[in-house]
């Protein structure tokens, strides 16, 4: 099962500015005794018979399918997660109806109770990130953001993220920026070795603290937030060891999330329950796994 931890660092026109998204996270994190975020990555060929059948090989006919089995696995997790995930890729493989239909399912999510995280890893510079963060976390035209945070590639500097920094801060979102993946091929970068002896990725993880440290909300931790594969564990307990880095990764429940992707949303590729009902069992069953884990 292929999970990803986020580390949640600690240390306006006529929508109205919302609270800072790490207060909304650790209110839902608490209410719904919960740390797990569901990745929302529909591909045509795996849906649920009825929906596939639907689907076809026409590209707008595949997105409203597409929708239709986001907008139920979000029904049938709601209750168990705190938040999804949409990868933007597998909407706009699909064309103009994809990109349609993940913002229909973006808001769909947000009526039902869950934060939303673009899973859109941007990463450029200049007038394109500014554009890129103006899709993701800023209002539109009198409604609110496509979603509560965004997930960003960092390793192009500052430059490449301080648009998403200023958005967040005017308009209440939140990032999450990579700092080592779980893909084979990140370490060829991620680990190249500094002068001083460290590993890349813990430069990375330091900037991601220094970003966050202006961006705190009420509740102690900031809105700026960093990735880090659940397949590298001593890692992730190296981010949380050095010292310096003990402000970026404030105790608490919220202070982790735990995202799980495919091993929810095609549950019932594993048996013949129905594939809502499939979803709501296994989002259960991992949340209460994460939770007697977290400790708290």
């Amino acid at each position: 099962m292929a999970q990803e931890a986020q580390a949640v660092p600690g240390s306006a026109g006529s929508v109205p500015v919302m609270s800072a998204f790490s207060d909304r996270l650790v209110e839902a994190v608490a209410r719904k005794r919960s740390q797990l975020v569901v990745g929302l990555d529909p591909v045509p060929e795996r849906l649920p018979p009825e929906l596939r059948g639907e689907a076809g090989p026409d590209r707008g006919r595949a997105a409203a399918a597409c929708e239709a089995f986001s907008r139920g696995i979000v029904d049938a997790v709601a209750p168990f997660a705190v938040a999804v995930k949409p990868q933007s890729a597998f909407f706009e493989a699909l064309g103009p109806a994809g990109v349609a239909a993940y913002a229909a399912v973006c808001d769909h999510a947000r009526a039902a109770g869950l934060l939303v995280i673009a899973d859109a890893k941007r990463g450029d510079i200049g007038s394109t990130a500014r554009a890129y963060a103006a899709a993701f976390v800023e209002p539109r035209d009198g409604a609110p953001p496509l979603a509560d945070a965004v997930t960003v590639n960092p390793y192009m500097g500052r430059d490449s993220v301080e648009p998403f920094l200023d958005a967040c801060e005017q308009h209440g979102g939140g990032i999450f920026c990579l700092v080592k993946t779980s893909n084979p091929g990140g370490a060829d970068v991620q680990d190249l070795v500094l002068a001083d002896g460290r590993p890349l990725w813990q430069q990375v993880a330091r900037l991601v603290d220094e970003w966050g440290a202006g961006l705190v909300g009420e509740r102690g931790l900031s809105v700026v937030g960093a990735v880090v594969g659940a397949t590298y564990p001593r890692e992730v307990a190296e981010a949380r060891r050095p010292a310096d880095l003990e402000p970026a990764f404030a105790a608490g429940p919220a202070s982790a999330l735990v995202n799980a992707s495919r091993s929810v949303i095609y549950a019932h590729e594993r048996g013949g329950d129905d594939w809502r009902a499939a979803a709501a069992a296994e989002a259960e069953r991992l949340a209460s796994e994460i939770w007697g884990v977290s400790g708290w």
